[in-house]
């Protein structure tokens, strides 16, 4: 079992302000696999202390000095990609190969990214008579999720660091240990004491401690949209700057001329990755009436090549879901679906046969001839669960791809390639994938409505952590 016991604040090991703790359990056997300190409001303060007191000096420095700390870190957890991938897997669900090439392969490649990126970006320009400098905007309070947890610590600490920000980061409980294996790597790549610190705790009391704190100048949150408008809420009295990356619950809208096979495939695909536990998972399958009964018997039947199993398992294609509270929540929609009416087409509420015993394992779950308004269909299970929509023409599909609270993402499919960036203009989006298109680590990730505001990834990531200040020149 891995056990932390101590933070990492102001470049130190620190213990903890009380002897409280927090378990930390394997989500293929349900056994608890590591245990990390509950921080505390004194715990929050020593770290954002520690952060105040870094800044001057750590954003004082040259971006290429700045840079070359995050190579290190880069070059720290590429060493270590072997051992985050099996404790990433373990922690949260994602089958081993998966976890590899995502859960550890992203955060290796976004540092080195922003490393670059700090090099080539330019700090400053002269308009007028006026010298425009970017600077940064201070301490920065980094919340994180549990489902990409390394990935979506580095979308926020190796921006902020670029930038020349120093920060306080306070992971997810249910899985905070790969933040210690990234404490480790800073320690050993030796970044200025108090730049980065780690405190471990649950959100309403370590994390609001953070949000709240008057030393903070910004939060960056990735969660829930119930936790992200809490937050606003709380950082309103100190008018601090806030990035909100939520929920979502996005529409896949395949057209009359797209490969139907294809498309089917593709957002199974995207529904399914990391048990249905990403905000962009593609959810909602938007399919004209004509084709709804193929495209049906066409999602029912790739379902079935997505059999649980143990992370760990190299054949495994659906990991288990992260915990217990989000196995009951995710079966409790299943069984909201079919009493709401909707088509179970595959999968289900009972537990999957053959899943190893103790894991928080669920079917992979078809609905079809699903009403847009339905629960299903209008709020973010975060499981493995499709909803299969039909609709009568292109029209009433951006109608109902945009019939929602939400706005992260979605994915059109057409042959015609125009005819397929035409409809994604429509949807309101934040990033709508066309014919499969690939992830790209620069393109600015975020949502509308509420989804949240703000950017993440590449130059716009960077950006969201500088502050504009003008130099008025006599000339």
């Amino acid at each position: 079992m891995l056990i932390r016991d101590r933070f990492f604040i102001g470049g130190a090991w620190v213990a903890p302000s009380t002897k409280h703790t927090i378990d930390v359990f394997n989500a293929g056997n349900g056994e608890r696999m590591g245990r990390v300190p509950l921080g505390e409001d004194k715990d929050v303060d020593a770290a954002v202390t520690a952060a105040r007191n870094a800044f001057e000096g750590w954003s004082g420095g040259s971006a290429e000095w700045r840079s070359g700390f995050l190579d290190k870190i880069s070059a720290g957890l590429k060493a270590r990609a072997d051992e985050l991938a099996k404790m990433i897997a373990q922690e949260v669900g994602m089958p081993l190969k998966l976890a590899a090439r995502i859960q550890v392969g992203l955060p290796i490649a976004n540092f080195a990214n922003y490393a670059k990126i700090a090099k080539e970006f330019k700090f400053e320009e002269k308009v007028g008579n006026s010298l425009v400098v970017r600077e940064p905007v201070g301490v920065v309070g980094a919340i994180t999720p549990w489902n990409y947890p390394l990935h979506q610590i580095t979308l926020k600490v190796a921006p902020a660091l670029a930038a020349g920000c120093t920060v306080v980061l306070k992971p997810s409980e249910i899985a905070p240990l790969n933040a210690f294996v990234l404490a480790e790597v800073i320690e050993i790549a030796g970044l200025p004491k108090g730049v980065f610190n780690v405190v471990t705790g649950l959100g309403p009391k370590a994390g609001e401690a953070l949000v709240k704190h008057p030393g903070v100048d910004m939060i960056s949150f990735t969660g829930s949209t119930r936790a992200g408008k809490r937050i606003s809420e709380l950082a309103s009295a100190s008018i601090k700057r806030v990035a909100l990356e939520l929920g979502g619950k996005s529409a896949s809208v395949i057209l009359e001329d797209a490969d139907l096979a294809a498309a089917v495939k593709g957002t199974v695909n995207g529904c399914y990755l990391n048990s249905g536990q990403t905000c962009t998972a593609l959810t909602r399958m938007l399919v004209p009436e004509k084709n709804y009964e193929e495209a049906a018997k066409l999602a029912a039947e790739a379902a079935k090549s997505f059999v649980p199993g143990d992370p760990l398992d190299e054949k495994t294609r659906l990991g288990p879901l992260s915990s217990l509270a989000q196995l009951e929540r995710v079966r409790g929609y299943i069984k909201k679906g079919v009493d709401e009416g909707a088509e179970l087409l595959a999968g289900g509420a009972e537990p999957p046969e053959g899943a190893p015993a103790g894991g928080y394992y669920v079917r992979p779950t078809v609905f079809g001839k699903v009403k847009n308004s339905m629960t299903i269909a209008q709020e973010e299970i975060f499981g493995p669960v499709l909803a299969i929509i039909p609709y009568k023409d292109e029209d009433e599909a951006v109608r109902i791809a945009n019939d929602s609270p939400y706005g992260l993402a979605g994915a059109v499919w057409s042959k015609d390639e125009a005819h397929a960036q035409r409809i994604a203009r429509r949807i309101r989006a934040g990033q709508v994938d066309v014919n499969g298109g690939a992830f790209n680590l620069n393109a600015p990730f975020g949502g509308f409505k509420q989804s949240g505001h703000g950017r993440e990834a590449g130059v716009y990531g960077l950006e969201e952590f500088l502050e504009y200040k003008s130099l008025q020149l006599k000339g």
